[in-house]
């Protein structure tokens, strides 16, 4: 890969986004409201929605991140694969079904929806603004890296590029060209994952022992062993919860139960999304040793330090540059698609949260509520771009491990309480959230992320590079501790209606 153009992978490249504006174009002619730009119309079926949240989760942290921590780090890569899965459960048996049945386009309607409106939706805004902000620097890294080795252009044009055809997607097509570029993506995804793990294991007789044992020989047995990418156990512990509980609280992804018409049909898309995504998280393993194995550690860290070509590298390994150039085209597809979502629902925070709910009061047309949601999506194509040129040369794994570590503890804490504990408050669900949000924040700051990997200190003052373990019960001790302080009647009086609604939808609720 010597950086310049693959014409293979540009022909793929301008295929799958000629397909995708094509999409965008037919969506376009449908997303007329607000309930169209924001939740496809309630159409999506079941296992669509179940291709679309794969599509959704399946980033370019899973595809290049995990796959170049694996590469580079041995058998510690596999706690991204199994953290970013364990979180699913929670999601089918926790939260799908009461976020469809209370919510209409954003995760803080569920928690504002017997609470005072405005402050909850502020503090909500700020929490998935972060998450949002965080996950889109992943992406965006992953993109500069594949289309600059790739294409031949610079990385800053090429995150611009991926930037503005983003943008076009949801500024035009809204949730409905949004969902199915990711059934797209998802299913070209599952394709070049399942063709490059096969041309790996054909190397070893189709035996992934026999792989691992050739990583064993080349790099010694503690590539088999646990401790080469997180040696502190607490830090793994910190890790394991903020990919769990990160799941139920990212925004982008709760976006998706409400494109589905019921909750029935949400579970249902949940089954299908954890079975599409547990297959693939086991064949990133696969190319992460493979690459180990086959392009060597050496190669891999020329090509990127934080190990992000690896499957591309790797890609070209085993099927030459033809097949390089379709691999490369389905990440930068994964990258699009995502972009696309995290983009969607920041702009629904600013647009619906708080445009609509905070400073119109509820109170502002369907033609005004577009023209806002687009217009934060605008601002928010901006910011992608900036951040991902700020961010250059960081792992995307683990940039999307932050991301995860700020919903864990900024989100899912007030989701959680909200549905399930009477006594929560409007008060106790802005201190939950901003300071869950705050928190994170600042311990990321203060972790060896930023103050030795970017800022070049010799130390830092936080000793964990993901601070879940400290934020996620903070979050959850401030919520408690100040709706204790501050008990609010007529938000408890409302938990009765919340159980109904929870249990037998908005036509069998007591309003």
């Amino acid at each position: 890969m010597s950086g310049g153009p693959n014409l293979v992978a540009i022909a793929c490249f301008l295929v799958f986004v000629a397909i995708t504006l094509g999409i965008t174009w037919w969506a376009a002619r449908k997303t007329k409201d607000a309930e169209h730009f924001y939740a496809a119309g309630r159409s999506v079926t079941g296992f669509q929605n179940g291709l679309a949240l794969a599509g959704d989760y399946m980033s370019a942290a899973s595809f290049l991140g995990i796959a170049g921590l694996v590469s580079l780090s041995g058998f510690d890569g596999l706690i991204y694969s199994i953290g970013f899965l364990v979180g699913w459960p929670i999601v089918m048996f926790l939260i799908a079904e009461p976020l469809r049945n209370l919510g209409r386009y954003t995760f803080a309607d569920v928690v504002a929806f017997r609470l005072r409106q405005k402050p909850v939706r502020i503090a909500a805004a700020f929490g998935t603004l972060a998450v949002v902000s965080f996950y889109l620097i992943a992406q965006m890294v992953g993109a500069g890296n594949l289309i600059r080795l790739l294409f031949g252009i610079s990385y800053e044009t090429a995150v611009v590029i991926v930037g503005l055809v983003m943008l076009a997607y949801v500024l035009f097509g809204g949730m409905l060209a949004t969902t199915w570029v990711q059934i797209v993506k998802a299913l070209l995804l599952m394709t070049g994952a399942f063709l490059l793990a096969f041309l790996v294991l054909l190397r070893f007789e189709l035996n992934p022992l026999r792989l691992f044992a050739a990583a064993a020989d080349t790099y010694g047995a503690a590539v088999l062993a646990p401790g080469q990418l997180v040696s502190d156990p607490w830090d793994a512990l910190s890790l394991g919860l903020a990919l769990m509980f990160g799941t139920a609280g990212l925004p982008h992804i709760l976006m998706r139960f409400y494109t589905v018409p019921d909750a029935r049909t949400a579970r249902t898309s949940v089954s299908w999304a954890t079975g599409f995504i547990g297959v693939f998280y086991l064949l990133t393993f696969v190319l992460g040793f493979g690459a180990m194995v086959l392009v060597g550690q050496d190669a891999i860290k020329a090509a990127d330090k934080g190990g992000n070509m690896a499957a591309p590298l790797l890609a070209q390994t085993v099927g030459g540059t033809g097949f390089l150039g379709f691999i490369a085209a389905v990440a930068f597809a994964t990258i699009l698609a995502v972009v696309a979502g995290l983009t969607l629902s920041g702009a629904a925070a600013l647009s619906h949260d708080l445009w609509v709910n905070v400073v119109r009061g509820a109170h502002a047309s369907e033609a005004e509520q577009l023209r806002v949601a687009r217009a934060a999506t605008i601002v928010l194509a901006l910011l992608s771009i900036a951040l991902g040129i700020a961010f250059k040369g960081q792992n995307v794994a683990y940039m999307v491990g932050l991301a995860f570590a700020i919903a864990a503890s900024a989100n899912f804490p007030a989701l959680v309480m909200s549905v399930f504990w009477r006594g929560f408050t409007t008060a106790g669900a802005q201190a939950s959230m901003l300071i869950g949000t705050a928190s994170a924040l600042l311990l990321i700051y203060l972790s060896p992320t930023i103050q030795v990997g970017i800022l070049g200190h010799a130390s830092a003052p936080f000793p964990w590079r993901n601070p879940g373990l400290v934020t996620i019960p903070l979050s959850f001790l401030v919520g408690a501790g100040v709706s204790l302080l501050f008990p609010e009647r007529e938000a408890a009086e409302r938990f009765a209606e919340v159980e109904n609604r929870v249990h037998l939808g908005p036509e069998g609720s007591l309003s």
